[in-house]
């Protein structure tokens, strides 16, 4: 799920609005048709074989599409999710020639980590770590690299802080980069209402209750965030059963006690998160995405400062959290036309 500083962006949407408003003359955000999105058909109900690599501290599982000659291209999902929320986007790039890589992250279903000593940290410059070792281990020196919630964050981080490794990016939601300092403020009360679920994983007894509950506690948040997007239960099924990893749970918690400073880093990461304290811009080509659940901050303009380099925004009204899923050929578009610019 999302930072809160997707709400304060929210918030600041009207005013952004104003202050930006030459910047938004000369390159507006493009509306897509609802009528042009498309809900998964069901067509495609599974990724088809998952191969395993040793990449950094994880074995590695992850999905493979296309041509071994096509560009790369690597989709990063996010929490409550898992790879297959590309399960109609990674089969429409490949038909164009695409070469695709949909891993998945650290505590989803068959990433495993190699030594039981290694700590479950779910900081963000780990989860990005992560990524640069899985391209490392297959050899991608750079690819067009896309993603939605934790995925967007860490596409931003990588595009940020190793923009060599990246063609170009597509983000959901923008620019997704945490800042502990900010999360340390607080919000209105309706925003604060929002993000419950990162006080109850606070908490030990969400994260019992979590353990306990964690498939009807994610199809709620699918429900939540997605209200228009009428999945059916196997579609939700393929994807819970990644929240039995044997590390999930506490990849989870950890990740969202660490964005509220309650839970530590690790020092490792300590020049990674340093850098990305200073919250730096992303010079790399790239295409943001706003839904209808970014709210007001869906224009884009909240963020629109922090890319430098070649960029469009697109906003997907009628359509929730979960982007890739609810829209594939539009976000697969959004892939193709980011690969061009």
């Amino acid at each position: 799920m999302i930072s809160r500083r997707r709400f304060t962006q929210a918030l600041a949407g009207t005013v952004a609005a104003t202050s930006l408003g030459a910047r938004a003359r000369e390159d507006p955000p493009t509306p897509v048709a609802t009528a042009n999105l498309r809900a998964g058909s069901g067509k495609n109900t599974t990724l088809g074989p998952i191969k395993q690599i040793d990449a950094g501290v994880l074995n590695v599982g992850y999905a493979e599409f296309g041509p071994a000659t096509g560009q790369l291209v690597l989709l990063l999902h996010g929490w409550p999710y898992d790879a297959g929320s590309y399960i109609d986007v990674a089969p429409l790039l490949a038909a164009n020639g695409y070469r695709v890589i949909v891993p998945y992250l650290r505590g989803y279903g068959p990433t495993t980590f190699l030594s039981a000593q290694t700590m479950r940290n779910a900081q963000q410059a780990a989860v990005a770590l992560d990524i640069i070792a899985l391209m490392d281990a297959l050899g991608i020196q750079k690819a067009v690299l896309g993603g939605f919630d934790w995925g967007a964050r860490t596409v931003g981080i990588i595009a940020a802080l190793w923009p060599e490794r990246c063609k170009s990016i597509v983000s959901v939601s923008g620019y997704l980069i945490t800042s502990l300092k900010a999360n340390l403020q607080p919000l209105p009360p309706a925003a604060e209402y929002g993000w419950w679920y990162q006080y109850y994983f606070a908490t030990e007894r969400g994260a019992i209750g979590y353990r306990q509950n964690r498939r009807d506690f994610n199809e709620l948040i699918w429900k939540i965030v997605s209200p228009q997007w009428n999945f059916d239960g196997a579609t939700y099924d393929r994807t819970a059963a990644s929240f039995d990893n044997p590390d999930h749970v506490d990849i989870v918690i950890h990740n969202y006690r660490w964005r509220l400073s309650l839970a530590p880093g690790e020092p490792q990461y300590d020049v990674q998160e340093q850098k990305l304290a200073t919250a730096p811009a992303i010079s790399v080509p790239a295409i943001t995405i706003g839904s209808d659940f970014d709210g007001p901050a869906a224009d884009g303009m909240s963020y629109r400062d922090k890319f430098t380099g070649k960029y469009a925004h697109r906003v997907f009204a009628g359509i929730g959290h979960n982007v890739p899923q609810e829209a594939p050929e539009a976000f697969a578009q959004a892939i193709t036309d980011a690969d061009h610019l």
